[in-house]
């Protein structure tokens, strides 16, 4: 579950991230009352199996199962809860056409949200880190993948230590335009394991490549998500 909307004085619209039919937005009737016998399974975060009936302008919730409460596990730790808000809203963002298939984002916010929960191999790592990745690897499935080593404008194999957003990577002395960055020694290879998922190589990163590198991903993220998530603002890196 992406997101809610209040309608009418007792309904909710739901925004979905299915494995099959990628983003949709469907009624829960009755939800916002407290009789309600499945309110309290379609709130954001929620992992479930839905029946939908399909109606003219919106579909109709009709059945909910809930298959993991990640909400659970999130809302108890502020600082995993605020990156998880950035990973639905970047879903909800980089998803932009309802009912259109979007399986790789779909899989990749589940896997991530299960890392960040403490269900995955990862959920040790720092909520940051697995921020970091999750944004990289979601903007490469939207075709933005970032270029890490050669040059983004003329190809020169490099490995280069500037970094453009506006030019979709690493960029040679050369090719550099204004605003470009200079990453610290270490940090494009922790870049390349973050957008490789790479988990091992990534937990040896220093403080400073890490730090880094949340710059890279978080206005890399903002310059195809434009005007940019609001949700980064309160990240706690």
């Amino acid at each position: 579950m992406l997101r809610t909307a209040k309608l009418g004085e007792a309904d909710r619209i739901i925004t979905v991230l299915t494995s099959r039919t990628g983003k949709i937005r469907a009624v829960a009737k009755g939800v916002r009352r407290t009789s309600s016998k499945f309110g309290g399974r379609l709130e954001p975060f929620s992992y479930v199996d839905l029946l939908v009936a399909e109606g003219r302008t919106l579909d109709t919730i009709t059945q909910v199962q809930t298959l993991a409460p990640f909400s659970k596990p999130l809302r108890e730790d502020y600082s995993r809860y605020t990156v998880g808000e950035v990973m639905l809203e970047t879903a909800d963002r980089l998803v932009a056409e309802e009912k259109q298939p979007a399986r790789r984002q779909y899989l990749l916010l589940l896997s991530a949200l299960q890392a960040l929960a403490g269900a995955g191999s990862s959920g040790s790592l720092p909520p940051a880190v697995i921020l970091d990745s999750y944004l990289l690897r979601a903007v490469a499935i939207a075709g933005y993948s970032p270029v890490l080593g050669p040059c983004a404008r003329c190809a020169d194999p490099g490995p280069h230590s500037l970094f453009s957003v506006q030019a979709g990577g690493t960029v040679c002395e050369k090719c550099r335009p204004g605003g470009s960055v200079r990453l610290g020694e270490g940090t494009l290879e922790y870049l390349q394991a973050l957008l490789a998922g790479d988990w091992e190589a990534a937990s040896d990163a220093d403080e400073l490549s890490r730090s880094e590198a949340s710059g890279v991903a978080a206005a890399f993220t903002s310059w195809y998500t434009e005007p940019g998530l609001r949700s980064l603002d309160h990240v706690q890196r």
